[in-house]
């Protein structure tokens, strides 16, 4: 039979059986044809959860079509030999069985003589790597090999086995970061070329090569998987997330993307998929709210089924970026329900993290809290990295904090004083260098003189104050230095961008819980948004502006 006319007939039957018969009539077949069979039969039988007929293997068509390949690879045509090897990897043929030993062999051999094109190469390379132990010996000579052709003509078929070849021998990219240079060079002008899988890989492959350099393709690639988002498979939405966290990119349309598709895909998503774009939110300061609230809503219907890093994963970014959704009062239900039914099966670590969160915005787990209070727990803690170090302590504290101010009604154990620290650490809010010097000079020109206020005080309550003012019972201003007579004290919360969330006037949860107990221990907040004041030109404005939060009631500023 021609070959154009095989391939047409075989190309429309769409069962093993339906090959099988088909074969049989054949009374001679090319080794091109035979291999083709082969493909359309793994095409046909295998989907992602692997082989749907096993029994299709004992077939004596299959059987005799393996027989030959096996007898007489040495006699096959590089097409028909690598063709066939790719077939039956995918079918998931045993590597160890003489069939398979033959075709590698002989794929070995003519690798080892550079007998093979660049096509045959990149076939090659897709059977080993889709093999559980990949000859890295192979591998390695596919690449030295491709390195020999002209790269500017590679198809991104072969670009993109390339890239995985050398990400699963990353342990030699020294050896090869000329190679891959030249290759992020030629990637960047393909990227509009790459599917959804094809872009998934080389991100996921730069990230293995650490190829932090490469910042025009990871920027393009970014933007490029944007157009994506809804095409990508779960594994492939995963890697991409992955390499924005590792490369530190965040791209607008990309979010604006998720945006759209998490909401619309989310009862159908992998668990570990939505605890990673929750990552990649909190990660990023990103307060997508509506990805957010169809996380919540799906929380309602899932929490049952997922895993207590899962649950974890879903709910701390609320706290993180301080977020209530409309669902709140359902979800915080939900997740008491789950934390009776299951508490003990929390690794401490997550369990303390996820409470914590839950207290930045003001969901108080009371009923939970003699649990993390009491001595065993607190060993367990200890014994499990990252032990007890000051961001735990940190966060233990700023809990018995909570509940002493918060919930003065609550009567558990207390955390013991060995366990406090002195002072929180707020690495992610820590003040705005530039933004505090142009308060401070807006208060100096107001108040006349620098002893009229403090800044970066440290408070006997664990958090710092940016700025503090003292006042006495007419309201007239104290030196910072005198501790008599003192009526009011007046943080000043200098924000600045840090303490938001991105593109928003959101605080985060750890700047919403400071200020709020700040008040509650009896400090008068005054908060100095960066967005209230980057627009006052002048020394004698920022005054003015200070005058009208600080002292609302008094006379303005005299001319």
């Amino acid at each position: 039979m021609d070959e154009q006319l095989f391939f047409k007939k075989l190309n429309n039957l769409c069962t093993s059986k339906e090959i099988f018969d088909f074969l049989s009539s054949l009374e001679v077949m090319s080794d091109t044809m035979a291999s083709g069979a082969l493909q359309r039969i793994s095409e046909v039988e295998v989907d992602d959860s692997g082989l749907k007929n096993a029994g299709m293997l004992e077939n004596e068509v299959f059987r005799a079509l393996c027989f030959q390949f096996e007898c007489e690879s040495s006699k096959l045509s590089n097409s028909g030999l690598l063709n066939a090897l790719q077939a039956l990897v995918t079918l998931r043929i045993d590597p160890q069985s003489t069939l398979m030993a033959s075709l590698l062999s002989e794929s070995e051999e003519r690798l080892g003589k550079g007998q093979l094109a660049v096509e045959n190469l990149c076939a090659l390379g897709e059977s080993l790597l889709e093999m559980e132990s990949p000859n890295c010996a192979m591998l390695e000579q596919i690449v030295n090999d491709m390195q020999e052709k002209d790269i500017e003509k590679w198809s991104t078929r072969e670009i993109v086995m390339v890239y995985e070849i050398l990400r699963v021998t990353a342990r030699k990219r020294k050896q090869y970061q000329s190679l891959l240079n030249r290759l992020n060079s030629v990637t960047l002008t393909a990227v509009s070329q790459l599917s959804p899988n094809f872009a998934s890989v080389i991100l996921n492959s730069l990230v293995v090569l650490c190829q932090t350099q490469a910042v025009a393709l990871v920027t393009a690639l970014c933007k490029h998987s944007a157009n994506h988002v809804p095409y990508f498979t779960d594994y492939e939405l995963v890697n991409v997330l992955d390499a924005l966290l590792y490369f530190g990119h965040r791209e607008q349309s990309f979010t604006e993307a998720l945006e759209k598709h998490v909401p619309e895909c989310i009862l159908t998503m992998h668990p570990q998929t939505v605890c990673k774009v929750m990552q990649y939110c909190c990660k990023k300061v990103i307060l997508s709210k509506p990805i957010f609230d169809a996380v919540a809503e799906s929380f309602l219907s899932s929490a049952d089924r997922l895993t207590t890093d899962q649950i974890a994963g879903y709910i701390i970014p609320f706290g993180t970026l301080n977020y209530l959704p409309p669902s709140a009062s359902s979800l915080f239900r939900k997740l008491e329900t789950v934390l009776h039914t299951r508490l003990s099966h929390f690794q401490p670590h997550t369990l303390l993290n996820l409470l914590h969160s839950c207290v930045l915005i003001q969901r108080y787990p009371l009923n939970f809290l003699p649990k993390i209070f009491s001595p065993y727990f607190l060993q367990k803690l200890q014994a499990q990295p990252p032990g007890l170090n000051r961001v735990v302590t940190s966060q233990l504290t700023q809990l018995f904090l909570t509940v002493t101010l918060e919930c003065p009604f609550y009567e558990g154990p207390k955390l013991l004083p060995k366990y406090q620290v002195k002072a929180f650490p707020m690495p992610h809010s820590s003040c705005d260098v530039h933004l505090l010097k142009r308060v401070k000079t807006g208060l100096l020109y107001l108040l006349k003189k620098r002893i009229y206020f403090a800044s970066e005080v440290s408070t006997p309550y664990f958090y710092a104050v940016d700025i503090e003012i003292k006042l006495d019972e007419e309201g007239f201003v104290l030196p910072v230095a005198q501790c008599e007579e003192v009526h009011k004290r007046i943080a000043l919360c200098v924000d600045g961008q840090n303490r938001f969330c991105a593109n928003s006037h959101n605080l985060l949860g750890e700047e919403a819980i400071k200020q709020r107990h700040l008040q509650l221990l009896g400090y008068e907040v005054v908060q100095i948004p960066f967005f209230e004041i980057e627009s006052l030109e002048n020394c004698r404005k920022m005054a003015e502006y200070l005058h009208k939060k600080i002292f609302p009631h008094t006379c303005g500023l005299s001319n």
